[in-house]
């Protein structure tokens, strides 16, 4: 129980911050929570399940005998294909939700700067006291979009570029026979 008073401030910390940035940051929070989940995921099987994947692949490539005809490269090249396939996969998703992180910030500065105009219409003035809530749920969700999104562009070029050299170690290790 100790444990819980300790985390609590930094609980509340948070709290906090999701309710200064608006709705809209609960969504982007989501996202990020998505995002993260799957990166994770991708890390994890280039970790294990892809390196079973390649093992398997070798296996079945050193136990044909036939390596140099016209079959065999098609062999090879869907060999690699599908390696490579189960590497990529979600890397789209990864990328499509770093796109979707600023423009959700944006739209944070949008829902936030109609508040800030709402709050003037009422209040008939620009007194900024009335109008801080309204800035902080334009600046804060447009802030978080982009540092979501800049950890996601640095954690998804890293699994792209890491894909790209595993898919040409493969096909070095595939090695073909000339007649």
């Amino acid at each position: 129980m100790d444990t819980l008073y300790y985390y609590l401030p930094f609980l509340e910390t948070i709290r906090d911050f999701f309710e200064l940035g608006g709705p809209v940051l609960n969504v982007i929070g989501v996202l990020t929570l998505f995002m993260w989940m799957l990166i994770i995921e991708r890390l994890v099987f280039m970790r294990t399940g892809y390196r079973r994947l390649v093992k398997n692949a070798l296996v079945l490539w050193e136990a044909r005998s036939d390596k140099s005809s016209w079959k065999a490269h098609q062999i090879r090249g869907r060999i690699i294909s599908q390696v490579a396939s189960s590497a990529e996969k979600n890397l789209g998703l990864i990328q499509t939700c770093v796109a979707l992180c600023p423009l959700l910030g944006l739209l944070g500065t949008v829902t936030g700067m109609i508040e800030v105009f709402e709050v003037m219409a009422i209040a008939g003035s620009g007194n900024p006291r009335s109008m801080a809530s309204g800035v902080s749920k334009a600046t804060v969700p447009t802030m978080s979009g982009m540092v979501a999104a800049l950890s996601g562009v640095a954690m998804s070029a890293y699994l792209s570029n890491k894909v790209r050299r595993e898919r040409e170690a493969l096909t070095d290790h595939l090695e073909i026979h000339h007649q």
